[in-house]
């Protein structure tokens, strides 16, 4: 049998492979990582780790720049040094991405839908268009040119979005039940037509093709590297977060057989929790605050995934 590749090497190949574009890996990165310790980090800190991603200052820089632009961050001058802390807006974009990412594999579908109604002319071209990116980007599909579908969305996210757009007087929101009396058929075809089940279905084989070999590698390593684990937590967060938040999290009658979006979470909770402690250590060790060290994680970062204070059992 081939002996597992070491983290540090598949951390090198994932970063190369992945290919992150930096604005979105920083975004990542104080999701992941800095929001659970007060969400305020020093410059200096994030290009260090940057660095490990094979960031230039110059683009983290640059990035950094455009995401204050955009209200994710917020930037204090103390002295020489910038530190730059997520916003209110940012804080509550993370909120709903969060609840997604790290929900417990347990999930139920009570056969309601949610529907977005867009009446005739209420929108021009522009905002038209700027709606249909942010709710495919909450899992929506387009029943048709004016209605938005959902089996399970986030409403909180959901409606701050529409107020954000400046929509939310203008968008008709109701309820709907699924009945079953006609079987899933039809449902199945109206799925295939709101969705790209087929790209989702790539995405989350290709993300299990990436991660399988790190987990093989992870679990025979006695001490993995700890900036490699930080690394290796970073991609995979990531790159799971780019497929899930286009995944409107249909119920299994619904989807393909041997669906690969149910094992990929499953992939994706195991190995967060081997990752989080070393990759915790290393960066409580390499970041930095107007205050000094990072603070401790709080108390909702240990309930990811179910519960992180499993990493030890079995």
């Amino acid at each position: 049998m081939a002996r597992p590749r070491r983290p540090e090497d598949l951390a090198a190949q994932l970063t190369e492979t992945i290919a992150p574009r930096a604005k979105s890996l920083i975004i990542t990165v104080y999701g992941d990582a800095v929001l659970p310790h007060g969400g305020s980090l020093w410059l200096g800190s994030l290009i260090e780790l940057m660095g490990l991603f094979g960031m230039s200052e110059r683009i983290v820089r640059t990035s950094v720049f455009r995401l204050c632009k955009d209200d994710w961050l917020t930037n204090t001058q103390i002295g020489r040094r910038s530190f730059y802390r997520v916003t209110e807006s940012g804080k509550e974009r993370f909120a709903a991405a969060e609840r997604r990412i790290y929900a417990p594999l347990a999930r139920e579908w009570d056969r309601g839908w949610d529907l977005l109604m867009v009446p005739p002319n209420a929108l021009d071209a522009e905002t038209r268009d700027a709606l249909r990116r942010e709710l495919t980007w909450q899992g929506f599909g387009a029943a048709s040119a004016t209605v938005y579908a959902h089996p399970n969305c986030d409403e909180a996210a959901m409606h701050r979005s529409l107020a954000e757009l400046g929509v939310a007087d203008r968008i008709v929101h109701m309820k709907a039940s699924l009945d079953r009396a006609e079987g899933f058929g039809a449902l199945r075809d109206l799925v295939r037509g709101c969705w790209d089940i087929d790209q989702l279905e790539h995405d989350y084989a290709a993300f299990l093709d990436h991660f399988r070999p790190v987990w093989a590698a992870v679990d025979a390593a006695e001490a993995p590297d700890p900036a490699a684990c930080f690394v290796l937590r970073t991609l995979m967060i990531h790159d799971f977060r780019r497929i899930l938040l286009r995944d409107p999290m249909l119920p299994p009658d619904l989807l393909p057989a041997d669906w690969p979006g149910q094992e990929s979470r499953m992939l994706t909770r195991n190995l967060y929790r081997r990752l989080a402690g070393p990759s915790e250590a290393f960066l409580m060790q390499a970041a930095t605050t107007a205050n000094g060290p990072l603070p401790d994680a709080q108390p909702a970062f240990h309930g990811r995934f179910g519960g992180l204070e499993t990493i030890a059992a079995g």
